[in-house]
């Protein structure tokens, strides 16, 4: 079997293996040394945390109604929470927190969509223009779900062919792929047992994938309203698990061309 070391994560973190992923040869996961290389050196890549801290406290704004490509939806939502009421828009941030210096340390230029969690907004169609305004090279949306008590699992979700992301469907559905694999093997969260299949899902209601000029992904990280995913999610270990994660399925997709 033949190995290929593709970057550097921190040691103790993420041990093992994502397999499958270009054919036979799988990507190992290595431990960062302060002399390891920078590979992703002149690519940028955008996060999108979904939702933000205060968007509660502006309804009117979260209601008015913006152009997802397809057909009109809500600027934005308030987000999810657990049970205990843990939000999703302070998961999402934080995780996208962890991803953003993970990158940044491999050499990455990255564009978020918001840069703190006391505001509100933006809306989900200037998310997105802002992340290929950015001319990002590659795009995640992260987001926890508030699915059905007894579901479980991460989940995530692909474009379908629009006008504006009909260029990235392919790479977009490349990119899920490698994510799928990467949190599998980085973390212990499963395959959403209640969202799409093997842990993949199609949309064609979401401006953050329709209006992409990017290869992109929202990922659901998991079932907030499951007491077992909350737990795990509330976690600080668990989110920069997650992250390293991301980073790796990025990493790959980005040095190892089609």
């Amino acid at each position: 079997m033949v190995w290929v070391k593709v970057g550097w994560l921190r040691a103790g973190v993420v041990a093992g293996v994502i397999a499958g992923l270009v054919g036979p040869t799988p990507m190992r996961l290595a431990s960062a040394t302060p002399s390891a290389p920078q590979p992703l050196a002149g690519f940028v890549v955008g996060i999108d945390p979904g939702h933000n801290g205060r968007n509660w406290a502006y309804p009117n704004y979260l209601h008015q109604q913006v152009w997802n490509g397809r057909e009109w939806e809500d600027c934005d939502t308030t987000g999810t929470s657990t049970n205990g009421g843990y939000p999703e828009h302070r998961f999402a941030f934080r995780v996208a927190e962890y991803l953003r210096r993970d990158l940044q340390r491999d050499g990455a230029t990255v564009v978020m969509t918001r840069t703190n969690n006391q505001g509100h907004g933006p809306c989900v169609d200037r998310r997105a223009k802002k992340l290929n305004a950015g001319h990002s090279d590659i795009a995640i949306d992260i987001h926890g779900d508030g699915g059905p008590s007894s579901g479980r699992g991460f989940a995530i979700l692909e474009p379908v062919r629009d006008r504006q992301n009909r260029h990235v469907i392919t790479s977009s559905a490349r990119f899920g792929r490698f994510l799928r694999h990467a949190v599998l093997t980085g973390t212990r969260m499963p395959t959403s047992t209640y969202d799409g299949q093997d842990g993949i899902a199609h949309r064609s209601d979401l401006a953050g994938l329709n209006l992409a000029t990017e290869p992109k992904v929202l990922i659901e990280c998991g079932n907030m309203r499951n007491a077992t995913d909350a737990r795990m999610m509330t976690s600080a270990a668990f989110q920069r698990r997650l992250a390293r994660s991301m980073e790796a399925a990025i990493r790959w997709y980005l040095t190892h061309p089609a």
